[in-house]
């Protein structure tokens, strides 16, 4: 029939990598699922908790036990050793803020670092 669209090639889905929550180590799995493959693993956040922290008895960048719950500070760190940086995402601005009003939570932007030096995420689209 003269006029129908011609039916577009149908792509294979991408492989999505994704690892499940074990234990406390919400921050390993969170970088390696942003980053789309197993590049951290509890032994390479503890070994960034120690390089934070290296006089420290008591690591503040991880439970008290030793078993994950890193903070903040370990993600950075871990993005700024592959040369990408981890950007505070100004709640103020438009974009996810239904999202972001339903409850407490926080939005991290994986960038490079020429991006964080030169802002240029807070740019619209």
């Amino acid at each position: 029939v003269s006029g129908s669209p011609s039916p577009r090639p149908v792509s294979p889905p991408v492989p999505v990598y994704h690892e499940r929550q074990r234990l406390e180590l919400c921050a390993v799995h969170a970088l390696n699922n942003v980053l789309q493959q197993r590049l951290f693993s509890q032994e390479a956040a503890d070994e960034i908790c120690k390089r934070l922290a290296p006089d420290s008895r008591l690591n503040p960048h991880r439970s008290l036990l030793g078993t994950g719950n890193y903070d903040v500070n370990v993600i950075m760190a871990a993005l700024q050793g592959l040369g990408l940086a981890a950007v505070w995402w100004d709640r103020r601005r438009d974009f996810l803020s239904a999202a972001l009003a339903e409850g407490p939570c926080e939005v991290l932007l994986v960038v490079t670092k020429e991006v964080e030096a030169a802002g240029s995420w807070l740019q619209a689209a």
